[in-house]
């Protein structure tokens, strides 16, 4: 079953009251998706909208899309809980953030310059690198046109790509999947997802595989005794009286071995290229795996939680700060891993809201509106801060205390999907976003 982000995200701070009554909402609603998962405990869930998805059956000529032929690839990274993307990039040349953040602001010589108006967080010196080079590319006061301040409605919205409607059970990336249809076979690995559960960006028409772990699909210990992991899963499945199971066991225990043969238990990164020890490392490190593979990969999706930031935030040191260097230290060490295979892999990073441009009274910051975006890719022109910036004056913040959204972060996904993975039907992605391609950034 798709996952609805908050609940499957790394969620630390139970004390804030909003945060709660969406954990609440979320275990009451249930939100169920008829859709079938294959495998125990997340370990390999396919997803599909009828019992047997497109790509299992082999009497089916299956679709390549436009991506695929292109050797294209996107990477999808979602910060759950809303970071303080004023703390990220920061606007040191206005006078209000210091005003409004007297404890936690980035001084100016602290901060690392971009262009002479902002700065990245000096924990993010891995992104100076790629900034510099061209890589990668800023787009600030991004957000959602919907106003809410709920962790839970606001992530569904942006995974959905349909802001404000709660009934849209399908995900933006998933939709784009679904452009520019080729003939030709389709991988099993097409859309993956790093964790337990396929989260809703890649829920869908289109089979969407998640895995929490790549080694287990290699040897589950060691010595004679010790069966593949795989084959615990066939006698299951082989003694399943469950006719759809059964039926398409054969195939999806092919797809494991694909992935299998490729050992990921003995994957070692490329030279230089050091993931931090941490889940978001650790997921980072097996989608570069994957993408290296060869296996047909032309979408992947990982988050990372611990943003929520209402206490305690820190500045150029503590808690934001901690989980900035694992940020941007664990994407570096990804893009130095993909070596040559880079320039056709695209990555974007977003998060639901941004925070309140106000400190608050115990060191941190509460729900605000716009945020940060990050891209990085062989093809994406970068060194530059894209966007118009709002301002941070008492009379340009919105509602009199977030950042303003100038850029609806559909038009930043529409171009990733309309240049990455040959999406022509950009109302059938974001339906009502009413996207032009003229109105694009042209950051690629």
């Amino acid at each position: 079953m798709a996952s609805r982000g908050w609940g499957s995200a790394e969620h630390e701070d139970w004390g804030c009251d909003l945060c709660g009554r969406d954990a609440l909402k979320r275990s009451l609603s249930g939100h169920a998706v008829t859709r079938r998962g294959f495998m125990k405990n997340g370990a390999l869930a396919l997803i599909g909208t009828s019992a047997i998805p497109s790509f299992l059956s082999r009497s089916v000529l299956a679709e390549a899309t436009t991506a695929a032929a292109n050797n294209k690839k996107l990477v999808v990274i979602f910060q759950r809980g809303a970071v303080d993307g004023l703390n990220v990039v920061i606007p040191y040349r206005e006078k209000n953030y210091y005003a409004m953040r007297p404890s936690i602001a980035i001084q100016q010589k602290e901060g690392i310059d971009l262009d002479g108006f902002f700065a990245l967080h000096p924990q993010m010196a891995a992104f100076k690198p790629l900034y510099d080079s061209g890589q990668l590319a800023i787009v600030h006061a991004a957000g959602s046109p919907d106003p809410s301040r709920s962790h839970f409605d606001a992530q569904d919205y942006m995974e959905s790509g349909t802001p404000g409607v709660k009934a849209t059970d399908d995900g933006w990336l998933n939709r784009a999947l679904q452009a520019e249809q080729l003939e030709g076979m389709q991988s099993a690995f097409r859309a993956v997802a790093l964790g337990a559960q396929v989260p809703l960006t890649l829920a869908g028409r289109v089979p969407a595989i998640a895995l929490n772990n790549l080694a287990n699909f290699s040897v589950a210990g060691r010595g004679p005794q010790v069966a593949p992991i795989a084959n615990t899963f066939q006698a299951m499945y082989d003694a399943s009286s469950d006719a759809v199971l059964h039926g398409t066991a054969q195939e999806t225990f092919d797809a494991v071995k694909m992935l299998r043969s490729t050992d990921p238990a003995r994957y070692q990164p490329a030279a230089g290229a050091l993931y931090p020890t941490t889940p978001f490392g650790n997921s980072l490190k097996q989608i570069a795996q994957l993408l290296k593979a060869n296996l047909g990969v032309e979408a992947a999706f990982t988050d990372i939680g611990g943003w929520d930031t209402h206490q305690n935030q820190g500045a150029a040191s503590g808690q934001l700060a901690n989980r900035l260097k694992d940020f941007s230290d664990s994407i570096s060490a990804f893009w130095l891993d993909m070596g040559a295979d880079a320039g056709n892999v695209t990555l974007v990073t977003m998060s639901e809201f941004g925070r309140t441009v106000r400190q608050n009274g115990t060191g941190g910051t509460d729900h605000g509106h716009a945020n940060v975006m990050f891209l990085l890719g062989g093809q994406v022109k970068g060194g530059k801060v894209y966007g118009k910036w709002p301002g941070l004056a008492d009379e340009q913040l919105n509602e009199g205390r977030d950042l303003k959204v100038t850029t609806d972060f559909r038009n930043v996904l529409g171009e990733l999907a309309s240049k990455t993975l040959g999406s022509r039907n950009l109302e059938a992605v974001f339906p009502g976003a009413q996207l032009k391609r003229e109105a694009f950034l042209n950051f690629i």
